[in-house]
């Protein structure tokens, strides 16, 4: 079993500071030039790694500091995709998000100077001896073409032919990651947390299945094609703007899908009544993979600290159906998977991942 996920782990995006907003705020009015932002965005990461390192935390990110949005701007470096503004944003429990969607207007395929491969350089080149740096990128099927996601597809005509070409392209990238050092990747996917969402019961709507099928052939065909030595994770979320959420609904229907994955391991949220039970987790502990599961038990939508207690109780919980040794605990999601951030404080940002840090250590000392 790969030594990550860790014990006590992260999913990836941090509060953006002052100084970030500020200076995306002055290079949209002209005022700076794009280097000078990437020039205040590294001293933020910087500072953030350092707090990250200073917490305990063996594995760290760079808080997707250099990103607006946690999908769209990976999805837009591809070659074939194009980010716009549509006219409407995303609709998140009644709540409309800023505008933002990516139209497919030629081939998809790898770009070899896409820009997140040089934020990830500069994360690697500021971590220490001991510290893996992780890098996330959203899941193939975060673009597979669907108005609802924002999708929008102007070139493909048959669905497999995009699908054939979107998996080479993340083949292609995620070997590039690799050669430049990167050793611990995490797959973002809203998909499955929808999907769960939208068929509501035990099992998965029949029209949604064909997604479901594609969606574990482009992951598979991901892992199997990966070095040996690169731990691939996957978060299921079920969306994460200004505190809000997009999808509610255990992962009864989906679980069967999950537990198919060639992953090493599983974030998954369990913050509130929301993700339903831990029971379908036996799925993935009994398909015969050595994978450990991240329970999301602290939520990052509100600044209320939970207690070290209820999480102990909900690990032995979830430990009734999954081996306590191939659990592990995070947050529930990032705390900025969008730069507007979720209604916390760094000062709460920072408590919750002490309590997720000390409650690991007490539960799986070392």
């Amino acid at each position: 079993m790969s030594q990550f996920p860790n014990r006590f782990d992260i999913v990836g995006s941090f509060l953006r500071p002052a100084a970030i907003k500020q200076a995306h705020a002055d290079l949209k009015a002209g005022k700076i030039s794009q280097n000078d932002a990437t020039a205040i965005e590294n001293q933020q990461v910087e500072r953030l790694v350092k707090k990250e390192i200073d917490l305990g935390l063996t594995d760290v990110t760079d808080g997707e500091f250099h990103r607006s949005w946690w999908h769209l701007d990976f999805l837009a470096g591809l070659n074939g995709a194009d980010f716009f503004e549509p006219e409407h944003g995303f609709v998140f429990n009644g709540q409309e998000t800023r505008k933002g969607a990516i139209r497919i207007d030629g081939k998809i395929t790898y770009n070899p100077d896409h820009p997140f491969f040089k934020g990830f350089q500069f994360l690697q080149s500021i971590v220490p001896a001991g510290i893996t740096p992780k890098q996330t990128i959203p899941s193939p099927s975060v673009l597979f073409p669907n108005e609802a996601a924002m999708i929008y597809d102007n070139y493909y005509h048959d669905f497999d032919a995009f699908l054939a070409d979107e998996i080479k392209a993340y083949q292609e990238t995620v070997q590039h990651f690799y050669d430049l050092g990167c050793r611990y990747l995490q797959l973002d996917d809203t998909s499955w947390g929808m999907w769960a969402s939208f068929s509501k019961g035990k099992t998965i709507l029949p029209e949604l299945a064909p997604l479901c099928e594609a969606t574990v052939k482009a992951i598979n065909a991901i892992a199997d094609n990966k070095p040996d030595d690169l731990t691939l994770t996957m978060h299921v979320c079920r969306g994460n703007y200004d505190s809000n959420w997009a999808g509610a609904g255990a992962y009864d229907p989906v679980a069967d899908y999950l537990a198919e994955l060639h992953i090493d391991g599983y974030f998954l949220e369990y913050d509130d009544e929301r993700s339903g039970g831990f029971e379908p987790l036996k799925k993935i502990a009994d398909n015969g993979r050595e994978q450990r599961i991240v329970l999301g038990l602290v939520t990052t939508k509100k600044p209320d600290l939970e207690s070290a207690d209820l999480l102990k109780t909900r690990i032995k919980k979830a430990a009734q159906f999954v081996p306590q040794n191939n659990l592990c605990l995070s947050p529930q999601c990032g705390f900025a998977s969008t730069e507007e951030g979720n209604h916390l404080t760094e000062d709460d940002q920072w408590a919750k991942l002490k309590l997720v840090v000390d409650t690991a250590k007490a539960v799986w000392p070392a």
